[in-house]
């Protein structure tokens, strides 16, 4: 499972996310330090944390998304499943 996004940033721009859990408390390994830079202007970029992107282990509990933007602009989100084909290229 990742999460996925459409953003767009400036040269020296960028954007990271963080998840929280219903009440508002940073979730270990998904925080907005954790979070790797993003930057550039993409339809499909999967978010990674410390380099990893996998979300299932979040399935099913309810999250809140903390998003810091600096001369950036998000335009959409998707929660998705990804299911790894033989073609996929990491």
């Amino acid at each position: 499972d990742r999460l996925s996004i459409n953003f767009s940033t400036s040269g020296g721009g960028r954007l990271r996310i963080g998840l929280q859990d219903e009440n508002g408390a940073d979730i270990p390994g998904f925080t907005l330090d954790d979070c790797d830079l993003q930057y550039g202007d993409e339809l499909d970029r999967v978010v990674s944390w410390n380099g990893k992107s996998d979300v299932g282990n979040l399935r099913g509990r309810p999250v809140r998304m903390v998003v810091e933007l600096k001369d950036a602009d998000l335009y959409s989100f998707v929660f998705m499943n990804h299911r790894r084909r033989d073609n996929d290229i990491d």
